[in-house]
């Protein structure tokens, strides 16, 4: 993606944002950003609770197969090492390595996505969700997870913070 590309993204995710009065507002705005700068079929955001030891999701472009209502375990396995410890971005290019991780693989398999970056969203020193992006398989090379890193980490700092005044 060009810079000029980026630019307008982040023009239309400011003012997309800066107009967001719900929580619905503020991630659709994230989405728009994310899908225009690197792609998602699936996008999603997960809000964490480590009282509860669940995550719950708060957004995601496909209610039908992953409801906003949906809750999971936190499991205390590979991913969670990488995104809440390391607090990196969790990445898998097939199928088969999302396998390891998410046991819902095979319906993800069935939406056409095959590949998956889980963005963590470090708030007040305290990860306080991830933003969850999914596409065909080989979709995120290493030079879009480092544009993830680059470009998505502060607006979904923003989005979280706006929903959750909302």
């Amino acid at each position: 993606m060009t810079t000029p590309d980026i630019s307008a993204a982040r023009q239309q995710f400011d003012a997309a944002i800066s107009a967001a009065t719900s929580a619905e507002a503020a991630f659709l705005a994230l989405q728009d950003f994310v899908r225009r700068i690197v792609g998602a079929k699936l996008f999603t955001v997960m809000l964490v609770d480590m009282e509860a030891e669940l995550a719950r999701r708060a957004y995601t472009s496909d209610p039908e197969n992953y409801p906003a209502s949906g809750t999971k375990p936190i499991r205390y396995d590979r991913w969670f090492d990488i995104v809440h410890k390391a607090r990196q971005p969790f990445v898998a290019n097939s199928i088969a390595d999302i396998s390891t991780v998410f046991a819902d693989y095979e319906l993800i398999d069935s939406l056409g996505c095959q590949s998956v970056v889980n963005l963590p969203v470090v708030l007040g020193g305290e990860l306080i969700g991830t933003v969850n992006m999914l596409d065909v398989a080989d979709h995120y090379t290493p030079e879009r997870v480092e544009l993830i890193v680059r470009e998505v980490s502060i607006p979904a700092k923003l989005a979280l913070a706006v929903a959750a005044r909302a």
